[in-house]
């Protein structure tokens, strides 16, 4: 079965002809359990999320602030498997028929497999993988079976990456550009600063056809609108998960993730 890669660059071109920006929704896998981020990712997409990365929990996640990390840890004290995150993403595909994404460290595929890992993600639906810490140049393994499975490769770029680097990405990557809005670990901030834009201008003057989305820090409507101005997509994580660890029991985490991508949802539509 071929992966949904095509299904996640529709979504992001319908969005785009639409005059709004897609909003994307991080989701933990396994969080609180393995049914209830299933639910989540369901409870988001109700909301207005466009596309859905779900999280394989890490124990050594480096580019995850202390909410994630809060989130990941009950996962894997939990029990979380690979099979499990296979698992949510077939679900919650078949359930919204939304673009769904992993988002890892490179340790878990490399010891698990990267044919057996890409060959399960596209027989689940999946539309591909976000790989903060691959480099781009040791990335052709990876994108080998991500090519033949229909998969997205997609890379992550900060305010400190050269435009070399820029460039390299935008030719080897697939589905979209992941900017980091700024220095540091994921999380709420009270603004999302201008080198986001700057950043999100200089990846696009590489001459790349891809999407740049923007994450880490927005966590509001306005923070959402504001992206929204800029860029192509507005990917949001720590807010979500924050709302479910504050929420007193299952339900009202549900109810509290659909509320807030709702709220998001306005703010890419209002730019």
């Amino acid at each position: 079965m071929s992966g949904n890669r095509e299904l996640l660059s529709t979504t992001l071109a319908k969005a785009a002809s639409e005059d709004r920006a897609a909003l994307i929704a991080y989701l933990p896998g396994g969080f609180p359990t393995v049914d209830g981020g299933i639910a989540a990712v369901k409870a988001a997409v109700a909301g207005g999320a466009d596309v859905i990365e779900v999280g394989l929990p890490h124990s050594d996640p480096v580019l995850d602030g202390p909410v994630i990390q809060t989130a990941d840890d009950i996962a894997l004290r939990g029990g979380v498997r690979i099979a499990d995150i296979m698992r949510t993403v077939r679900e919650a595909y078949e359930a919204t028929g939304t673009p769904i994404l992993v988002m890892t460290y490179w340790n878990p595929i490399d010891r698990y497999g990267v044919e057996r890992f890409t060959a399960e993600l596209a027989e689940a639906g999946g539309a591909g993988c976000i790989l903060p810490d691959l480099p781009v140049q040791e990335s052709a393994l990876w994108r080998e079976h991500a090519e033949k499975h229909s998969l997205a490769t997609v890379f992550v770029v900060a305010p400190s990456s050269k435009d070399e680097r820029l460039a390299e990405i935008t030719a080897a990557g697939s589905g979209f550009v992941y900017a980091s809005s700024l220095m540091g670990v994921t999380g709420t901030r009270e603004s999302v600063g201008e080198q986001a834009q700057e950043l999100v201008r200089r990846t696009r003057a590489t001459r790349g056809e891809l999407p740049v989305c923007v994450g880490i820090g927005v966590s509001t409507r306005e923070h959402a609108r504001q992206v929204a101005g800029f860029a192509d997509g507005v990917i949001v994580g720590s807010a979500f998960v924050k709302r479910m660890l504050d929420a007193p029991d299952e339900a009202a985490g549900l109810e509290a993730v659909r509320a807030l991508a709702g709220e998001l949802a306005e703010g890419v539509r209002k730019r």
